[in-house]
């Protein structure tokens, strides 16, 4: 790996901890709003990414993707869950809900924002301002997506829970394993696949939008 690769794999890192950070801070934002202090009183509303960094999802699963060969460079990562108290919420069932795509909901709108920022920089003939935007914006619409995969921790396996009932005894016994899975799904080409179609499918389509010229 030469000097240039280790530049862009350590922007692309830098890339992903603000994103992370603003995915953690929408969670917790928004479970303060609806009722619950319990991350604010934990410090997680905050754009510190120091008090969102999870030690696996933030630190090593990135890095290893990024630098290690033969591992690739799709890259994806988590932050550590806002803590929420369900009984503390104004209405549990749907502000369960609303708390959980809170994250998600964050990194579309920065998506769409950054390709926004891309049109700005091409309007005043910044190419380079406008290629790192792209690249964050793709960057962020694979949190997004990654994130709605049902399974433990990531968001989407707080919507199933809420959708089927599921305790949150039985929840937390299959949490445990959650992090082995993601990682064994993440060695299936057909998984990385559907989140690379579903991610640069969309970021096409937010670049059309923008009337940014740009193919992925």
């Amino acid at each position: 790996m030469d000097s240039n690769q280790i530049a862009d794999g350590l922007i692309q890192y830098l890339m992903l901890i603000a994103l992370l950070t603003f995915h953690e801070f929408g969670h917790a934002w928004t479970a303060w709003k609806c009722g619950d202090d319990t991350a604010r009183l934990q410090g997680r509303v905050s754009l510190n990414p120091i008090v969102h960094i999870d030690p696996i999802g933030t630190v090593v699963l990135p890095l290893l993707m990024i630098f290690m060969p033969g591992v690739g460079r799709f890259l994806i990562g988590w932050a550590k869950p806002v803590p929420v108290n369900p009984s503390n919420l104004n209405q549990p069932r749907r502000d369960d809900i609303l708390v959980t795509m809170a994250g998600p909901g964050m990194n579309l709108i920065l998506a769409v924002s950054l390709v926004g920022l891309a049109k700005v920089g091409l309007i005043f003939h910044s190419v380079p301002l406008a290629e790192y935007c792209l690249q964050a914006a793709g960057l962020s619409l694979i949190l997004c997506f990654f994130n709605l995969i049902p399974v433990p921790p990531l968001d989407g396996s707080h919507i199933l829970r809420v959708a089927i009932n599921m305790s949150h005894e039985t929840y937390a016994n299959f949490a445990r394993f959650g992090f082995v899975i993601i990682i064994i799904l993440l060695q299936f080409p057909p998984v990385r696949w559907a989140l690379s179609t579903v991610t640069y499918g969309t970021l096409n389509l937010l670049a059309r939008i923008f009337g940014v010229a740009w193919h992925g």
